[in-house]
């Protein structure tokens, strides 16, 4: 059997702080705080060594593998989201009648879509800043995975169902997703 040996070194911006504790990474930077619990991963190792974040695992069979790339993927986004920042843009499509959508503390009301009395709500996520302006909802901040979840749980909430698509085409679309500059 062969010994496969997998050693990353993912470098950490001067402007960004790291802590390490049991496989826990917390990250602060200008854009935010993000934090993640990398301890389903079992055999692989993650240390720091002075600016660095390493990551290492041995007897890397397809599955550790993967898992480990994915890490390494995770560790790069939570960089990035610190410095920088997410942003998804979606789009409010109506035909028949005009949808009205606000943010309500935590949450996303949808109100009037197709005609519904009833206001469909979406949950925003820890961190993630939500800005209705006119036609368009802008999605952001510093962890990715929120974000995007935030902006899929819109999307999710103006779904209708029991329409045709080609003549009902009304609801929210994500249709821009970018790393703030």
């Amino acid at each position: 059997m062969q010994i496969v040996i997998l050693r990353e070194e993912i470098e950490i911006p001067s402007n960004v702080n790291v802590d390490l504790k049991d496989s826990v990474i917390k990250m602060k930077g200008p854009k935010g705080e993000v934090v993640k619990d990398f301890s389903f991963a079992r055999g692989i190792q993650i240390s720091l060594d002075g600016n660095k974040i390493v990551l290492e695992t041995t007897f890397a069979n397809r599955r550790k593998k993967a898992a480990f790339y994915s890490i390494v993927s995770h560790i790069k986004n939570m960089i990035t989201g610190v410095t920088k920042g997410y942003r998804y843009y979606l789009k409010i499509i109506y035909t028949h009648f005009p949808t009205s959508v606000k943010v309500v503390g935590n949450e996303v009301q949808i109100t009037n879509l197709i005609g519904e009395k009833n206001i469909r709500r979406a949950p925003i996520l820890q961190g993630v800043k939500v800005t209705v302006k006119g036609e368009d909802i802008v999605v952001e901040g510093p962890n990715l995975d929120a974000v995007a979840q935030t902006a899929a749980n819109i999307e999710a909430a103006s779904k209708i169902t029991g329409f045709d698509r080609r003549i009902f085409s009304d609801g929210i679309f994500i249709y821009k997703k970018e790393v703030v500059e």
